[in-house]
């Protein structure tokens, strides 16, 4: 388990939550859940199902996600074995549908034409895929650790943010994750400095109580009670935000966004830069998968 300044109970919280993270996020373990989700499949009904994955990827990913307990693998021949999602890969689903709705409410999307009104609209993207890209954002280390501290600290300080997510790493080493979670637009800095969650980031917390409901064992009806995520008031929302022309699987952001850059020696963010998105102009600057 990671170290971390919280409370005893919230680092062990935290610690199921990252670990549960890094079980699902490899990519197309997802898509392979989710293709079993209606009902037990074949190898080769499987395969049917993702035919971009050849028998080198998916056999491998099966085979894992069999040890991670989440898959159940019955054979009758050896060229004859049906998979079906365990008792513990079924209760994921759920958390899986709540990934996703943040996914398709945040990440940003190509626009396509719609031929019944000709009008721009976000692209459809499986719900898988938003499940995928979501987690992609997450799962990196330290990312977590960083969203539940600054969930916990409200703003704050870099200095004091490494305190709380990483006591037992040099503070330099809170450079990177932070500066991947502003490229996400997952955080944010104020005029002073310091540190602090976006809209998009808060909006996280339905996510990480499944997570921590279903990591504990527990039923996703007691997620509310989450010691740092359960729901807050009500609180002014950012600007709308616009979907991009371009698919950068990022958080969409708002019209205007002061961008973060963090640089090995500062305390604090460095001089940023305001990039101006005009209603309908390409994201730049996104991390791609």
């Amino acid at each position: 388990m990671a170290t971390t300044g919280l409370p005893e109970s919230i680092s062990s919280d935290l610690s199921r939550v990252t670990q549960s993270l890094q079980m699902l996020a490899p990519r197309w373990n997802v898509w392979v859940l989710m293709t079993l989700s209606q009902k037990p499949l074949r190898y080769r009904e499987i395969k049917s199902a993702l035919p971009w994955l050849p028998d080198g990827q998916l056999h491998p990913r099966l085979g894992k996600l069999v040890e991670s307990g989440l898959l159940e693998r019955t054979e009758f021949e050896p060229q004859d074995v049906l998979y079906g999602l365990s008792v513990r890969g079924r209760e994921l689903l759920p958390v899986l549908g709540v990934i996703a709705t943040w996914g398709g409410k945040h990440l940003e999307k190509e626009t396509v034409l719609d031929p019944a009104t000709g009008h721009k609209v976000p692209k459809a993207v499986p719900r898988a895929q938003d499940v995928e890209d979501t987690i992609a954002l997450i799962a990196p280390r330290q990312a977590t650790p960083i969203l539940w501290a600054l969930r916990i600290r409200g703003t704050s300080s870099a200095k004091a943010l490494a305190a709380t997510a990483m006591p037992d790493r040099h503070l330099t080493n809170v450079y990177e994750p932070l500066n991947r979670l502003a490229e996400d637009f997952l955080v944010a800095k104020d005029r002073e400095g310091r540190v602090e969650l976006t809209a998009a980031g808060r909006d996280l917390a339905p996510v990480y109580r499944a997570l921590s409901a279903w990591a504990a064992g527990a039923p996703l009806t007691e997620a509310a009670s989450h010691p740092v995520w359960a729901p807050e008031p009500a609180q002014p929302r950012d600007r709308p935000a616009m979907w991009a022309t371009t698919q950068p699987r990022i958080p969409a952001v708002p019209t205007t966004q002061t961008r973060a850059t963090w640089k090995p020696g500062d305390l604090f963010f460095s001089d940023t830069t305001t990039v101006i998105r005009p209603a309908g102009a390409a994201a730049t600057g996104g991390r791609t998968r």
